[in-house]
């Protein structure tokens, strides 16, 4: 039978097994990564900061597998997973460690993993993020520490100081001090711009290598192997900006970034065409009839340089146009030349400041199989917190509304005369969540709400069962996205295509605390796989979001294949009692929990006495008499 954990109470003693710990570095290892890399030290720089992130998470199990792990004292929060918790300790730990001069260190630098010839780094973010990484720069190690606890993990200042005290930290209420003078950005530590399992690769001074000799049998094999990828450095195109040296010189190649080889629509193409997505998108802009920023743009996108800030959505490939391209939008937005291209799989985004040429951003996103909602808008900029859209032709209006108000009226946003709206405040960048700003879009065919994530492509919001989601455009779906909205952060730089919230259950809550809500979240991606769903658990009274009540990647729950959910929370009522709550759409027949507490009810609800730091496992039956496992 496949089950679902749930989580204790607090204050649950015993030690931790090795295989609870090993399960728990398995399941949360992104995490664990992510969280070594934004506390080791900056001057190891990006790729190092990268490997030793590894490194230390795959270095945080006990040597012997056969004895239990006792581990340092335990708090509440531990107590929810706690392998998870002995784990990230260590993890900390290390992360502390290696901020030390060597003649402190307790142990040596790791060895593995090791990579030659590359440098690895993490997906370039936005201004923000860039800015909140100097900020994280100048604080010492456990005051990074710190930030990332209170952040990443959500936990309140006790215990931050408790687990900082035990990951060795010698002052840990000096620590949190430190973080103190960091703004609260907290949801940029989410960001692409932080995670070290989601890398770009590019060669290390290819020059420098071989002036010295250091590599000559590896460069040998790497000119057998990939030489008729990079080639040889030639004398280059002349003025391309921030392009690498050319690699390519055959007629194919160069005829696909040639300027005057680019496809442009013109106003009336949809007209004549089967198909309303991007290929009917008229070239607009003041900046089309600029030869030399077409050139610079298609050359840095084929060959980006080591100034080139790259970005692209999970899914996406990063090279080089597989013919010519058409021109989307070329034009000046806020203090950037921005040209966006698309070559039939991929919309590309290329911005260079006003006034210099020798550094650039290229970003990529997927966008095969848009339709005319899919299409219906791009971000063309992303400055101080704001976002600028350009709207597809056929968009009538354009406006912005605030999910977390579904009662106020959306406002009308201004375009200019190429379909670029004014700035409104991005969400993908938003400090906490105050406030969603979704775009809504306007065409013949009806009214559609889009959300930046943090991608060139907003996502589309839907509301409804799986199957039959409609968008999102009565006071029912508003109010429903009310409750979801600020957990669209944990499907951020995702690559994802549309987000759909269903209200799957409700469920009267003992001793009188009246009606809670259950929702279940699914982002759905433009690759087709990695989609991930979100159970959201809201108790009623509650004035802040829906809490996670369970989270799965690449789970068929909730979706078209698999339209149903089962997941379960512990609750405390008023009175101090505790209960394993439980909703499972329609289709159950029964609920069973086993494990520490033991009961089988019929139906879809379940509400359970349990004792404090009791543990119970999760299953359901379907009305045909299938066993399904709860969303984790």
């Amino acid at each position: 039978m496949s089950t679902q954990e749930l989580a204790p109470a607090p204050g649950s003693p015993g030690p931790v097994d090795v295989e609870q710990a090993e399960a728990a570095l398995v399941e949360h290892y992104p995490r664990l990564v992510r969280i070594a890399y934004l506390v080791l030290p900056p001057s190891l720089g990006r790729n190092r900061r990268v490997l030793t992130a590894h490194a230390l998470v795959q270095r945080s199990l006990p040597r012997r597998r056969t004895a239990a792990v006792a581990g340092a004292r335990r708090g509440a929060e531990d107590a929810v997973d706690p392998g998870y918790a002995y784990v990230r300790g260590e993890v900390l730990r290390q992360a502390l460690v290696a901020g030390l001069p060597l003649r402190r260190r307790a142990q040596f630098p790791p060895l593995l993993p090791q990579v030659w010839g590359l440098r690895l780094f993490p997906r370039a973010g936005g201004a923000d993020e860039l800015a909140l990484d100097q900020r994280l720069s100048a604080l010492s190690g456990p005051g990074r520490a710190a930030y990332v606890l209170r952040g990443l993990e959500r936990q309140g200042d006790p215990e931050v100081l408790r687990v900082l005290a035990a990951a060795g930290a010698e002052d840990p209420e000096a620590a949190l001090a430190e973080a103190d003078g960091v703004e609260a950005q907290y949801v940029l530590l989410e960001s692409a711009e932080f995670d070290p399992c989601s890398l770009q690769a590019r060669p290390t001074d290819l020059m420098r290598r071989r002036q010295h000799g250091r590599a000559a049998l590896a460069a040998a094999a790497a000119v057998v192997v990939c030489g008729t990828l990079l080639g040889l450095p030639g004398d280059g195109w002349g003025r391309n900006g921030a392009a690498a040296p050319s690699y390519a010189r055959n007629p194919a190649a160069e005829a696909a970034l040639d300027p005057d080889g680019l496809k442009r629509v013109g106003t009336t193409g949809r007209q004549v065409s089967s198909r309303t997505d991007f290929s009917v998108w008229p070239a607009r802009g003041e900046l089309t009839g600029d030869t030399a920023l077409l050139r610079r743009a298609l050359a840095v996108w084929a060959r980006p340089g080591p100034t080139v800030r790259t970005s692209a959505t999970p899914g996406t490939p990063p090279g080089p146009p597989m013919g010519s391209p058409q021109l989307l939008f070329a034009g000046r937005v806020d203090a950037a030349r921005v040209v966006l291209f698309f070559d039939g799989l991929r919309v590309v985004r290329y911005a260079e400041t006003v006034g210099s040429t020798s550094g650039a951003a290229l970003d990529f996103a997927r966008t095969d199989g848009a339709d005319a909602v899919g299409s219906a808008a791009l971000v063309v900029s992303r400055a101080a917190g704001n976002v600028r859209y350009v709207t597809a032709p056929w968009v009538e209006e354009a406006a912005v509304r605030d999910l977390l108000l579904p009662d106020k009226e959306p406002r009308v946003l201004a375009r200019d005369a190429h379909g670029v709206t004014e700035p409104v405040p991005s969400p993908a960048t938003a400090r906490g969540c105050t406030r969603w700003s979704v775009l809504q879009v306007r065409d013949e065919t009806g009214t559609r709400l889009l959300t930046d994530l943090g991608e060139l492509a907003p996502a589309r919001l839907t509301s409804g069962p799986p199957g039959r989601p409609v968008d999102v455009t009565g006071a029912a779906a508003r109010e429903e996205w009310a409750r979801a909205a600020c957990q669209l952060s944990a499907v951020r730089s995702h690559g994802v295509r549309t987000v759909n919230s269903w209200a799957y259950a409700t469920q009267r809550l003992p001793e009188g605390a009246g009606r809670a809500g259950w929702l279940c979240v699914r982002a759905e991606t433009w690759r087709g796989t990695g989609s991930r769903a979100l159970a959201l658990f809201r108790a009623p009274g509650a004035t802040g979001p829906a809490a996670i009540a369970a989270r799965s990647d690449g789970s068929p729950a909730c979706g078209v294949r698999e339209p149903r959910v089962l997941a379960g929370v512990v609750w405390q009522a008023k009175s101090g009692q505790w209960y394993v709550l439980a909703a499972g759409t329609e289709d159950f027949a029964s609920l069973a929990l086993t494990g520490g507490v033991k009961e089988r009810v019929e139906g879809n609800l379940l509400a359970v006495q349990a004792a404090p730091g009791s543990r119970a496992d999760l299953s359901g039956t379907l009305k045909d008499g299938t066993r399904v496992r709860a969303l984790r």
